[in-house]
């Protein structure tokens, strides 16, 4: 699963002309599922969504989530995330998860993640938003699940 997470001064997602959810300050999310992704992945982004320090304190560090500060969140399903340019010019969507098993991956991942303002599954989108910071992190589940496990494995001596 791959996430583009960013701090945002507000963010809004149309379509066609209609706002379908809008958000002040807070964060704003763009998500994407592959082929390989499962619950864990689910789990392990669900939690890093909702943990991710991209706020600042009165020191200038980033040491808030938008939950600690009670912001909102808005989530945007985005399967381009998954677009592999490594050949040519035109991305192969080839990783990325079937649209129905994506769709139905989407549904499971609102229903863990909890309250959000939330883009459509499949719908032509304009996400229009104002980056505060700039602040925008990437993350990949597998890789970050990876290192999670490495992480363990080193403090348990293996």
């Amino acid at each position: 699963m791959r996430a583009v997470a960013m701090r945002v001064a507000r963010a809004q997602v149309l379509v066609g002309d209609e706002a379908v959810a809008a958000i002040g300050r807070g964060q704003a999310t763009l998500v994407g599922f592959g082929r390989e992704d499962g619950p864990g992945d689910l789990d392990w982004m669900v939690y890093k969504l909702h943990a991710l320090r991209i706020f600042a304190d009165e020191s200038g560090r980033l040491r808030h989530s938008a939950d600690d500060l009670g912001l909102q969140h808005l989530v945007v399903p985005q399967f381009t995330l998954y677009g592999d340019v490594a050949r040519g010019h035109r991305p192969d969507f080839g990783p990325a998860l079937p649209p129905d098993a994506a769709k139905a991956m989407w549904r499971e991942f609102l229903t863990r993640f909890g309250t959000a303002e939330c883009g459509i599954f499949g719908a032509d989108m304009r996400f229009l938003l104002e980056n505060d910071g700039p602040v925008t992190i990437l993350l990949d589940s597998r890789s970050g699940r990876e290192r999670q496990s490495a992480a363990g494995a080193a403090a348990d001596g293996r």
